[in-house]
């Protein structure tokens, strides 16, 4: 049976190596990054809450006149 405590170990090491590997943001580049996912956020949400209320009005007009 393999010792669970050697494999953590090894898994450890390895995922450190390949950390140290990766490219990470600047500052400036993450800011920026994250300025444009809170906009993106907020473009789409009003999107779909305009939507949301015309389709919903639509849809009641529609009901309204066929009854």
């Amino acid at each position: 049976m393999k010792n669970p405590f050697s494999s953590t170990r090894i898994f450890v090491v390895e995922m450190i190596d390949e950390l140290k590997k990766a490219t990470w943001p600047t500052w400036t580049e993450l800011r920026d990054s994250t300025v444009v996912v809170i906009l993106a956020a907020v473009i789409l949400g009003v999107f779909t809450s305009i939507s949301d209320f015309a389709l919903y009005n639509f849809v009641d007009l529609f009901t309204r006149l066929v009854s």
